[in-house]
């Protein structure tokens, strides 16, 4: 399921498709195949990805995908889409009119290019029935910066003034 599956596997879902399985066997299942992998020297392994697991290349092998399908394209972020991106990580969900609050810019330029670049994305709109929208980081942002989930942000107590 791991190999043809375009999207993460859950324990559940496992689970529901093979008579029998158990979420607790699914993940011993997994845990014993990444021992053998690892063991025989395997390029891949499987990990926990947005909620389920998924099977992709060890670090050390991603050389072999770049060199035949290119390594991936740069983007660098201006100065302002770093302060905007940063806003919207520690302070999400988050309105434009409060991005701009803390920064004392616009910001309306940053953020669609960061929507653009799928590192943000509308997550709901403000309470009380306007029409403002509140963005929130995608998982893309937590693959680019190496992240598993948002709390490994690095905190700072010059964060805690934000």
């Amino acid at each position: 399921m791991l190999f043809v599956s375009s999207t993460p596997l859950t324990a559940q879902r496992a689970a529901e498709v093979i008579r029998g399985l158990t979420p607790d066997q699914f993940e011993e299942t997994v845990a014993q195949l990444n021992r053998s992998y690892r063991e025989q020297g395997r390029p891949y392994l499987i990990k926990q990805h947005e909620g389920g697991k998924v099977l992709t290349l060890r670090p050390r092998y991603r050389c072999v995908v770049e060199k035949l399908y290119g390594g991936p394209k740069e983007a660098r972020l201006s100065q302002a889409a770093v302060e905007v991106l940063s806003v919207v990580a520690y302070r999400q969900p988050v309105t434009r009119a409060e991005i701009e609050s803390l920064r004392g810019k616009d910001s309306a330029a940053p953020l669609r290019q960061l929507v653009r670049l799928g590192l943000i994305e509308v997550v709901g709109r403000a309470e009380g029935g306007g029409s403002a929208v509140r963005y929130g980081t995608t998982p893309r942002f937590l693959e680019l910066f190496g992240l598993s989930r948002l709390e490994d942000l690095p905190e700072s107590d010059d964060l805690s003034r934000l």
